[in-house]
């Protein structure tokens, strides 16, 4: 059973950028970024159904104590130095065993430990029936990156 298969992955189209160039955290930002996907429906990027978009998103700086707290809830440990991957798996117990199996050793090949794995809480009651029908299993994996120094 493979791991990759090519029918499960889909291109990009470009992206945007929002940032106060000082490093200035702002819900303004989000907001904005929010109105301006909200905005694409000129590009064509809704599917038939009227529902489904073409899967654009948004990256956020990491909330710190959002994630300490998921840890504690579920009985990890993160350190001060962690990060979080998203992963996007298919379905079936043994595909998603292997996959995170393989994603583990490979993290490990880079000196990092993996602290642990989130499901990600979704509502398919929103989505479109073409979105529906293709939903990943959405995954987080947290890093434990305290003793990972970058040499290259």
């Amino acid at each position: 059973m493979p791991i990759y298969e090519r029918g499960d992955f889909k291109d990009n189209c470009g992206f945007g950028l929002l940032a106060h160039m000082d490093g200035e955290a702002s819900h303004r930002l989000v907001r904005t970024a929010i109105s301006a996907l909200d905005r694409m429906d000129h590009r064509g990027a809704i599917g038939a159904d009227g529902k489904t978009g073409d899967g654009c998103g948004l990256l956020l700086q990491k909330p710190d104590s959002f994630f300490q707290a998921i840890a504690e809830e579920q009985g990890m440990s993160l350190s001060s130095r962690y990060g979080v991957g998203m992963v996007f798996l298919g379905h079936g117990e043994q595909k998603m065993a292997r996959v995170k199996k393989v994603f583990e050793e490979e993290i490990a090949a880079e000196t990092l430990s993996v602290a642990g794995w989130r499901e990600v809480p979704v509502d398919p009651s929103v989505l479109g029936v073409i979105a529906r029908t293709s939903l990943p299993q959405i995954m987080q994996v947290l890093l434990d990156v305290s003793d990972f120094a970058v040499t290259r």
